[in-house]
């Protein structure tokens, strides 16, 4: 079978590397009871790599072609749904039991979909996702750091999150201008505090002027809401400031807009 072609509308850089295959699967370390998705399996090299240690495997491709590929080569041991994963019914998805996530994202919807996975974050054991090294090294990135923003703090609330290891350009094919690297995202068991709507809100009007004081952003914006005294120092920036503070204020924010204790 010849390779596939990669079809840039789709942000489609195909795997090559067959030791960086195997150190994903290692990472995963796949068991054959375990229900296993893989978001955008390509052309399969990863996805043939785990059913060589499951006997099935769920997953989602948004391209045609290649999802008959897929069908031709893995038959009916790969349960394939043929969409775009930002618009499948994720609640069906985990009807089942709890799944395991896996995938080489496309960059140009790694951001969105990990957003929106968060809707079935409790009935996910584990995610290992290859992203661009950039939005890794976010999502990983501690207070203080120019990486911590947004995309980190909403995450680390509900995961505990781990930077595996990095993937070179030329483990791809075609390879993509950066770098890349597979994170692990394990959805924290105890119950957070706030719901994601809530602190997706406060942390735009918190990082929308990142290198400004809250005093003169977010503080004004709190009391728009009804939060008069946030604890937050005033002379702060938004990178300063802990994720479990942030947490604890979106807790609050959504008990001041459901007209409750503040």
């Amino acid at each position: 079978m010849k390779p596939p072609i990669a079809r840039k509308r789709f942000g489609q850089h195909f795997l090559v590397d067959a030791s960086v295959v195997a150190a994903i699967v290692s990472a995963i370390d796949p068991r054959p009871a375990q229900r296993i998705f893989e978001i955008g399996p390509g052309d399969g090299v990863l996805t043939g790599a785990l059913l060589a240690r499951v006997p099935r495997l769920g997953a989602v491709e948004i391209d045609r072609d290649l999802a008959a590929r897929l069908r031709r080569r893995f038959g009916d041991r790969l349960a394939l749904i043929e969409a775009d994963v930002l618009a499948i019914d994720l609640a069906a998805l985990v009807a089942e039991g709890p799944l395991r996530l896996v995938g080489n994202l496309p960059y140009n919807i790694s951001t969105p979909l990990l957003v929106r996975l968060l809707e079935c974050r409790d009935k996910v054991i584990d995610q290992h996702f290859m992203l661009q090294k950039e939005v890794v090294d976010r999502i990983v990135a501690g207070p203080g750091s120019a990486a911590y923003g947004r995309l980190g703090v909403l995450l680390q609330a509900y995961y505990d999150v781990e930077s595996l290891f990095e993937v070179p350009p030329a483990a791809f094919d075609p390879p993509p201008r950066v770098d890349s690297a597979v994170v692990r995202m394990l959805p924290r068991l105890e119950p957070v505090a706030a719901d994601p709507a809530s602190l997706s809100a406060l942390l735009a009007a918190a990082f929308g002027q990142r290198r400004k004081m809250l005093r003169g952003t977010l503080l004004p914006w709190l009391a728009s809401q009804g939060i008069d005294d946030s604890g937050l120092p005033p002379t702060a920036r938004a990178e300063d400031v802990p994720v479990a503070q942030w947490v604890a204020l979106a807790a609050r924010l959504a008990r001041a807009r459901a007209g409750g204790a503040r």
